[in-house]
């Protein structure tokens, strides 16, 4: 049986595995000032569509970008909630941490 806590993992999982990777990492940045169509990401990154397209469905289905049709372009955009969600996680962690000072264990 799924628990909450299961899927709320799962979706950090999948988010954190879409930005794994370096090219992904690309997309993120090239959409953080503006929506752009595939042809224009692309052209920016200097890749075929066709490897492309498995990014952009990697990021889409982590629920870190959205697309809109238009004609017939499809334009991307970054979904600033999950990656609020995602700052979340990282800030809740970060105060669980215990001040490095208070450390029992030497630093290396």
């Amino acid at each position: 049986m799924a628990t909450a806590l299961d899927k709320r993992s799962d979706a950090i999982l999948a988010r954190f595995k879409a930005l794994s990777d370096p090219l992904r990492l690309e997309v993120i940045e090239l959409l953080r000032s503006q929506e752009l169509c595939v042809c224009d990401l692309c052209d920016r990154m200097n890749i075929a569509q066709s490897k492309l397209s498995f990014h952009l469905k990697i990021l889409r289905e982590a629920g870190l970008i959205a697309a809109r049709q238009e004609g017939r372009w499809i334009y991307y955009r970054l979904n600033p909630t999950e990656f609020g969600e995602l700052a979340t996680y990282l800030s809740d962690l970060h105060h669980l941490s215990p001040p490095s000072s208070s450390h029992p264990c030497p630093p290396f």
